[in-house]
């Protein structure tokens, strides 16, 4: 499911807001929205085989970088990439 920017802005904006109304603090309002809408569009954009594919090859790596760090996210979009190229007809 493909997302556009106004819908990816205006959810992050929601989520930011329910975040602070259950007493989160959040300290760069930019920072966060921008990480909230790159991980909405991450996780919507994505073909489930394909995800897999990448988690596993990222698990194969003799030194596996930790989720969520911003070395495991370059890896993943290279190799999201890669087998989005192998699998296109």
């Amino acid at each position: 499911m493909r997302i556009s920017e106004a819908a990816s802005s205006h959810l992050a904006h929601r989520i930011l807001e329910a975040l602070e109304k259950k007493g989160g603090k959040v300290h760069n309002d930019r920072a966060a929205q921008t990480a909230v809408k790159r991980t909405l569009t991450r996780h919507l954009d994505q073909d489930p085989r394909i995800h897999q594919a990448v988690v596993r090859r990222i698990a194969s790596l003799s030194r596996r970088p930790p989720e969520g760090s911003s070395e495991y996210d370059v890896l993943y979009r290279q190799y999201y990439e890669q087998e989005q190229r192998k699998n296109r007809p």
